[in-house]
């Protein structure tokens, strides 16, 4: 098992990136938006990795960090999506929406993934709506740290209580969280950020 791959970032492919190690080419394929938060050829990069190994083939699978890792592992454990789906899957949105879109049963915002239908995306649903948890998304959304957990755990009510308030609106859940992460900074109340999320939405 390969935990990860730490070294110079060599090259980047259509759907990969090609990281030096000792003089060793790694390609490992990686989710868009991941690939779009690379840094320069040449910069030192670490990633986070699941090894696919097929009776043809063995394929690395990259992450910048370990929480886009885990919720990949979740994806691909669901019956009918390999990792190819997966990564379709975190291409299309981000592990954070994601969440949001299984929690909030959104399996239109799932099946705009290439490959991946409705069927597919309401099973996913189903499958890991018990597995992912919003106060924890949106702890990782604010990257708090031990000291601010309570603070913190007030902050994820809020914002929680705000995107389900735009969700009954109407409104998206992926775009709502970004909209609630847009407007949560310096607000005191779930009725603060809402009015804030809702300027970005109009």
């Amino acid at each position: 098992m390969i935990s990860y791959v730490k070294g110079e970032l060599a090259a980047i492919e259509e759907q990969k990136a090609v990281i030096d190690v000792g003089g060793i080419g790694y390609g490992v394929y990686m989710p868009q938006q991941s690939m779009a938060r690379l840094p320069e050829i040449g910069s030192t990069v670490k990633l986070h990795t699941y090894l696919n190994v097929k009776e043809d083939a063995m394929q690395l699978f990259g992450f910048l960090t370990r929480d886009d890792l885990e919720i990949f592992k979740l994806v691909i454990g669901v019956s009918g999506i390999g990792p190819k789906g997966g990564l379709n899957i975190l291409s299309a949105m981000s592990p954070d929406e994601l969440r949001f879109a299984i929690m909030s049963g959104d399996a239109k915002a799932i099946s705009t993934a290439p490959g991946i239908g409705k069927k597919t995306a309401e099973k996913l649903i189903v499958e890991l709506r018990d597995k992912v948890d919003i106060e924890e998304m949106l702890e990782h959304a604010a990257h708090g740290d031990e000291g601010g957990a309570a603070a913190l755990s007030a902050d994820s009510d809020m914002q929680s209580e705000a995107v389900q308030a735009l969700v009954a609106l109407g409104y998206g859940s992926s775009e709502s969280l970004r909209a609630v992460k847009k407007a949560s900074p310096g607000c005191a109340t779930a009725e603060d950020i809402l009015k804030e999320a809702l300027k970005y939405l109009f």
